[in-house]
C-alpha cells in the first residue's frame, strides 16, 4: 500500500470539502467562507509561542465571522480557553 492511499487520523474531521455545484452560483463564494477545517473558536497565547507553553498564561479567544478571525475576549489560562472552544462544538452537536 503506497503512502497516498492511507486513510488520515480518525480523531479529526474530514478535509474534503463538496464540489462547486452548477446550480448554485454562490457555491464557490460560500465554500471560501467556510472557517478552515471548520473550526469556528480558536484561541491563542497572549504574548506569542505555542498554545501547550505556558498554559497559565492570558489567552486570545477569536471567532469566525465568515470572513475572518475576530477576537471576542480573553481567558486567564489555557484551561479556561479550551473550556470556551468547547462549549460552542457542544452547543452545535
Amino acid at each position: 500500500m503506497g503512502k497516498h492511499s492511507r486513510p488520515g487520523p480518525p480523531n479529526q474531521p474530514s478535509r474534503a470539502v463538496p464540489s462547486v455545484g452548477g446550480g448554485d452560483r454562490f457555491a464557490a463564494y460560500d465554500k471560501r467562507r467556510r472557517a478552515p477545517v471548520d473550526v469556528w473558536r480558536r484561541h491563542r497565547p497572549l504574548h506569542g509561542g505555542g498554545s501547550h507553553l505556558r498554559p497559565g498564561e492570558p489567552r486570545v479567544l477569536e471567532e469566525w465571522n465568515g470572513f475572518s478571525y475576530e477576537p471576542v475576549g480573553t481567558a486567564r489560562n489555557l484551561a479556561q480557553a479550551q473550556q470556551w472552544v468547547n462549549e460552542s462544538n457542544e452547543g452545535s452537536a
